[in-house]
């Protein structure tokens, strides 16, 4: 589901082939007749509708999961812009090392964000791993030795950081389940059976009306299910104007 126009193809191409071979055989083996038509209709226009229920219910989830995405972006810009801030609270030291360590931080955020395959993606982790690590110690180490409510509160916003990257990461990896994917591909396949079954005349360019539509259809849900292959993607459009802030400041 990480390449959706192949998702794509692959559904005209078997959505189109399962209403013209239902049309062939429909002919070959046995044709419908008159008194089963309205009860053809019947079911067929019942599938049909059901097609269109789990497209509708699919898109909305595939929709719920971006603005996800897209939210936990916005967060993570916030809790790093706060705790950057927070920093003044400790010495002069630490507060230099944590800021450095944030900049660092939010260059592999951004990076995250833009990767566009896996082995960059788990270089990015590892960085962004070693990067907490260096960060905790740091505020840590401050608050051991100067247990205080001021301490405490760039400790704080510094576990917020590190939430914040971890509700990001499983967002990432709720995706729509293959379930889903396989029941509508299979309403899909007879919802064209019965079309071609039906017809009354071979029309194979009326047969790709539909194929068509459901492809489209699938191709918008698995792209915006993708989480870096596609054309709807999230940027760290928010993380780049926090940067170029820090970066300015």
């Amino acid at each position: 589901m990480d390449l959706p126009l192949l998702v794509f193809v692959l559904s005209l191409a078997v959505l189109w082939f399962s209403a013209n071979l239902a049309a062939f055989f429909g002919r070959k083996l046995r044709p419908l007749e008159e008194a089963e038509r309205e009860d053809f209709r019947i079911v067929q226009a019942a599938i049909l509708t059901l097609l269109g229920l789990l497209i509708g219910f699919t898109f909305s989830m595939a929709i719920s999961r971006y603005d996800q995405r897209k939210s936990d972006e916005e967060a993570e810009a916030n809790t790093i812009s706060t705790e950057y801030d927070r920093a003044d609270l400790l010495p002069a030291g630490d507060a230099a090392r944590v800021r450095d360590l944030l900049r660092d931080y939010l260059d592999q955020r951004i990076m995250f964000y833009q990767a566009r395959n896996e082995r960059q993606v788990g270089q990015i982790n590892a960085s962004t791993a070693q990067l907490q690590t260096d960060l905790w110690r740091t505020v840590e180490t401050r608050a051991v030795a100067s247990p205080t409510p001021v301490v405490g509160l760039a400790v704080s916003g510094m576990n917020d950081v590190f939430t914040s990257q971890g509700y990001t990461q499983f967002a990432w990896s709720n995706r729509i389940p293959i379930v889903a994917w396989g029941l509508m591909a299979a309403i899909a396949i007879c919802c064209n059976l019965m079309i071609g079954y039906g017809s009354r005349r071979l029309g194979r360019l009326l047969f790709l009306v539909l194929p068509l539509a459901v492809s489209i259809s699938f191709y918008l849900i698995a792209d915006m299910d993708s989480l870096r292959h596609g054309l709807i993607n999230v940027e760290p459009r928010n993380l780049e104007s926090l940067s170029q802030s820090l970066r300015a400041h």
